[in-house]
């Protein structure tokens, strides 16, 4: 495995803004919004033993229609930099931590593959017999994803918290 911790879109080294939830060991892989894609792919067709994998605030888009991702991908090719610092506004709220020192440029092809990610059933039973247990980190107040329709979708495979006054970032008003 190359890493324990898989950073979010648009961001690096921001892993400690989820200190306070994560575990750290070998056996445990956790990862942020695009990130937590990236987590479930390498957990999923690794071959080490992975006990635990937690996912903070998983790029979840798949309730929403074509036209948005199309939006989406049109407003990021138009004016990327517009594009990004609104994304991390959004991700702050609704606190006031400023995550622009986290900030690495974003590209389109991840942003493509964010959006357009589905969840699988199969694919999550599948990690599921393999031993493998999931714990899904959900902000109410996300400005990014629809958090009801994420929790109610991860609710029969994972441990799902659900935070009152946090968003993306799981974060609250400070």
């Amino acid at each position: 495995m190359k890493s324990n911790y898989f950073s979010g879109f648009c961001l690096n080294n921001e892993k400690e803004l989820f200190c306070e939830y994560l575990i750290e060991n070998d056996f445990t892989l956790s990862g942020f919004s695009y990130g937590a894609i990236k987590v479930f792919e390498e957990a999923l067709n690794s071959d080490k033993r992975i006990d635990l994998i937690q996912l903070f605030s998983p790029a979840f888009f798949q309730t929403q229609n074509q036209k948005f991702e199309r939006m989406q991908l049109m407003f990021f090719k138009k004016d990327s930099k517009s594009y990004c610092e609104n994304f991390l506004k959004n991700i702050s709220y609704p606190s006031s931590i400023d995550v622009s020192k986290y900030f690495k440029e974003g590209s389109f092809e991840e942003l493509q593959t964010l959006l357009t990610y589905k969840w699988d059933e199969e694919k999550i039973n599948q990690l599921l017999k393999k031993g493998t247990k999931i714990e899904v980190y959900l902000g109410k107040e996300d400005k990014i994803i629809d958090s009801k329709k994420a929790y109610e979708f991860f609710k029969d495979f994972s441990t799902v918290y659900f935070m009152k006054n946090h968003g993306h970032i799981l974060k609250g008003i400070l």
